[in-house]
């Protein structure tokens, strides 16, 4: 089963979900604001995409830590660290795919050539 992560009010998010129903695959969703984020889930992420690629350093939420914390995310413990401090700081959405694959951010044409579906 796809599972995809992140926060319901993203617009990219909303994106990619949508996408997802358009193209008919069964997925699940996982809230970081209610569920929070899944520690297992999170090293996998990280060790898959790297915490350059997970941490959003363009966001309101990075933009409001104070400078010495952003300073300190140099590597993915410490990434992994913020991370589950201020899950608004992942980069969205995080989809982890049937295959065990993850890929961090929404990019369609990406998901239909995983499933075969190049336009």
């Amino acid at each position: 089963m796809t599972t995809l992560y992140g926060i319901p009010n993203c617009d990219t998010v909303k994106k990619a979900r949508a996408w997802l129903n358009e193209h008919g695959v069964a997925h699940s969703f996982h809230d970081f604001k209610k569920q929070g984020v899944p520690e297992a889930a999170l090293d996998l992420w990280l060790a898959a995409a790297g915490w350059e690629t997970l941490v959003n350093r363009k966001g309101t939420t990075w933009r409001g830590l104070d400078e010495a914390t952003r300073l300190a995310v140099v590597d993915n413990p410490s990434a992994r660290a913020v991370l589950l401090l201020h899950p608004s700081l992942i980069k969205r959405p995080v989809v982890g795919w049937a295959d065990s694959s993850v890929t961090v951010g929404f990019a369609p044409r990406d998901w239909a050539g995983r499933l075969g579906r190049v336009r």
